[in-house]
């Protein structure tokens, strides 16, 4: 925990629906003070005049593949990332090598984010076939969920069977995040297209193999699951129109039972751009038409949709190159970009300021009850940053803080960028620079 204090000047201030220009006091790795003019001595002083002062990302789907997948990434390289791009919270997946699936091989992942995050962290449980005790021994107080694939994303990982998936829907003490995409409807359509293309298949046919048919159907059973059971459930990065009609908005957040995650890559890409970028923006579930794309912003604006997150998923750039579209691997790094991305669509006049912070910060640590995290509130853990909306920028190889050292957004220029990221009461990112001496904290939930 940090120890001493930071006095941030003069920044405009967005918090709970509201911006207003003034000061923010931190002491003790705590927000002692929010607002007007706090005139105190502290160990820094910070001149936010001119830039935007908002609570720490918190990003509740990232792969950072740690332990087994090195080579792509690690939980040091990409939670560096996260802290450059305004992400001050993570809740990283559990598809490594090994697989998350037991209590020892959880807890082995939050000893290596204690050592080498300098980002807050939090892990996922893994659920399989054969690990439902393992599963429901789970501590809902230190851990953020339980995590359900629902697909053939992950091999060994993939929930087929009926009687498991009902018990984890009814027996489980966590909240349950699905990525839904049915199998069966996948291998249908992978087998049509291996009959016309053998394993050459042109990545715009990820889309119709990856359907939107099969991810009605597959979210349209976990959500018959979780009203069956009265489960929480999360659903992650809904990609089609045919989905949006699954989730409610006529009640407040805290009282839902079942929220909808919309990731940054689906409300940005469409299927089009498969012929600029190819498979890198391959990823699971796909990036589809046009018409799915622009229904995604309206339902996270009305509140059908909650949360915005990027499911990081970093591979090498040889992996990405290979023509057998069963090798090349799915999945994009975006960490360090989501919030430049989001902060294009507010100067596109799509997005408020406000709502960004609300889908970015504030709901992720409503969804997850996150401890004392989220908001810019007396008392709270200070996840703090602060963004410079003038600063002009491209995104260069050079600049990508990503092990795989590449992103589809090279050569995008974005106006705007984060000067200073505080993680905890500590400056994790100042100018362009990592402090690698800050270490993020074990996030904990009020459940």
């Amino acid at each position: 925990m940090a120890t001493g204090s930071i006095l941030i000047k003069d920044g405009t201030i967005v918090n709970r629906g509201e911006r207003s220009v003034g000061d923010l006091l931190i002491r003790d790795g705590l927000i002692e003070r929010v607002g007007g003019t706090i005139d105190v001595s502290a160990d820094r002083e910070i001149d936010a005049s001119g830039c935007i002062v908002m609570p720490g990302i918190i990003d509740d789907q990232v792969h950072f593949r740690e332990p087994g997948l090195t080579h792509k990434a690690t939980i040091r390289t990409e939670a560096r990332a996260a802290v450059a791009g305004g992400t001050t919270t993570f809740m990283e997946m559990p598809n490594t090598k090994p697989a998350a699936l037991n209590q020892l091989l959880l807890e082995e992942k939050y000893r290596i984010g204690a050592e080498t995050s300098v980002a807050n962290y939090s892990f996922y449980m893994g659920a399989a076939n054969d690990n439902l005790d393992e599963a429901l021994r789970t501590d809902p107080r230190r851990v953020c969920g339980l995590k359900i694939f629902m697909g053939s994303s992950t091999g060994n990982m993939l929930v087929d069977n009926e009687k498991t998936l009902d018990a984890l829907f009814a027996q489980s003490p966590l909240l349950i995040a699905t990525h839904c995409e049915d199998e069966a409807t996948i291998r249908h359509n992978a087998a049509v297209a291996r009959e016309q293309w053998g394993t050459d298949i042109p990545v715009r046919e990820h889309p119709n193999i990856r359907s939107a048919e099969g991810c009605l159907k597959s979210s349209t059973l976990a959500i018959e699951l979780a009203k069956r059971h009265n489960t929480r459930l999360h659903i992650l990065h809904i990609s089609t129109a045919d989905e949006v009609s699954l989730f409610r908005n006529d009640i407040p957040l805290a009282e839902k039972r079942i929220t909808a995650e919309v990731c940054v890559h689906h409300l940005t890409f469409n299927a089009d751009d498969y012929a600029r970028l190819g498979n890198g923006i391959k990823c699971n579930p796909a990036i589809k038409a046009e018409h799915h794309r622009a229904a995604l912003l309206p339902a996270l604006l009305d509140d059908r949709f909650d949360v915005i997150a990027t499911d990081h998923a970093p591979h090498t750039i040889e992996e990405k190159a290979q023509r057998d579209y069963f090798k090349a691997p799915g999945g994009l790094p975006l960490v360090q970009h989501s919030l430049d991305m989001m902060m294009r669509m507010e100067q596109d006049g799509k997005i408020s300021l406000e709502k960004i912070v609300e889908k970015m910060c504030h709901a992720p640590a409503e969804c997850f009850r996150v401890d004392r995290r989220g908001y810019l509130d007396e008392g709270m853990w200070a996840d703090v940053v602060i963004y410079d909306p003038q600063t002009e920028w491209t995104v260069a190889k050079e600049n990508i803080l990503y092990k795989a050292g590449w992103s589809p957004l090279e050569g995008t220029t974005f106006r705007g960028r984060v000067r200073q990221t505080i993680v905890s009461g500590n400056i994790a990112y100042e100018n362009l620079r990592i402090n690698d001496a800050v270490r993020g904290e074990r996030v904990l939930f009020d459940r």
